[in-house]
């Protein structure tokens, strides 16, 4: 029983210096983009074409 004990403090423990260290690699700009910015304006945009606009059927207002 007390290997569980030691187990899962030494789990906890581990998991929170991860944690710390992904904390201090946010803070320090490790996960920033700086190439994508410079290059942007390089890509081509996408086209967005237009869904088209659908029209009243004077078929349907007729029927009633």
């Amino acid at each position: 029983m007390s290997v569980i004990y030691l187990l899962l403090s030494l789990s906890i423990l581990v998991a929170v210096v991860f944690f710390v260290a992904f904390i201090m690699a946010v803070r320090n700009g490790q996960y920033d983009d700086s190439y994508t910015p410079s290059v942007r304006m390089l890509f081509e945009d996408e086209l967005i074409s237009e869904k088209p606009k659908k029209e009243k059927s004077s078929k349907l207002t007729n029927q009633e």
